[in-house]
């Protein structure tokens, strides 16, 4: 099962840790897996391209591990690209209860 956790504060997500791989089907024809790495993956490369925030993301593709953070208060550019990789790891996660779990927590 792949866990999420999607940090935030009162007034904002600024961070996601994803961990662990789905076990919808075996490496490489997992789409639950490649779904939420597409959508993680597009979502740093948004930030990195269209931002000057600054973040910290470490990453362990062999473990299924991608933890991001913002290292200040994330632009309004930022919070919109968070907002929608949330909403789209929400949507995969209905679809997909038995292999993606979904949790937020106040920092």
């Amino acid at each position: 099962m792949t866990n999420i956790t999607v940090y935030n504060t009162k007034n904002a997500y600024i961070g996601i840790r994803i961990e662990g791989h789905s076990g919808y089907a075996d490496a490489g024809a997992d789409i639950v897996c490649a779904g939420i790495s597409v959508l993680a993956i597009n979502f740093i490369n948004s930030v990195e391209t269209f931002t000057d925030d600054k973040f910290e993301v470490d990453s362990d593709e062999e473990g299924g591990l991608i933890d991001f953070r913002f290292t200040d208060i994330p632009s309004d550019k930022s919070r919109l690209l968070i907002r929608s990789l949330v909403l789209g790891l929400r949507d995969l996660q209905k679809e997909n209860k038995d292999f993606i779990s979904l949790d937020y927590k106040e920092v």
